[in-house]
């Protein structure tokens, strides 16, 4: 017999799991809406693609009340390598 112990933890299991893969698939149509999201190139040519918009502005981000597109920056770190002469490697 199933003791109502067991039958608690079963219950909140349930309850947790349907509460996280409701929570990853409405942040998964989030990631798909941004992945759609048309990139542009930041050179000479913004200017004109950004006055051809409506109201010559690049238009409101529907994440952020407030904000006017998204610009991202691309950061690359390069590792150093340094001696260690205790273990004589890299």
């Amino acid at each position: 017999p199933i003791t109502p112990g067991e039958l608690l933890c079963l219950g909140s299991s349930l309850a947790f799991t349907g509460l996280f893969y409701y929570l990853y698939r409405k942040k998964a149509r989030v990631v798909a809406r941004i992945q759609e999201a048309p990139k542009l190139q930041v050179d000479d040519d913004l200017p004109a693609l950004v006055s051809a918009a409506d109201g010559s502005a690049v238009p409101p981000s529907h994440y952020h009340e407030g904000l006017q597109g998204v610009i991202q920056k691309l950061l690359m770190k390069e590792h150093r390598l340094v001696w260690n002469s205790l273990a004589r490697s890299w």
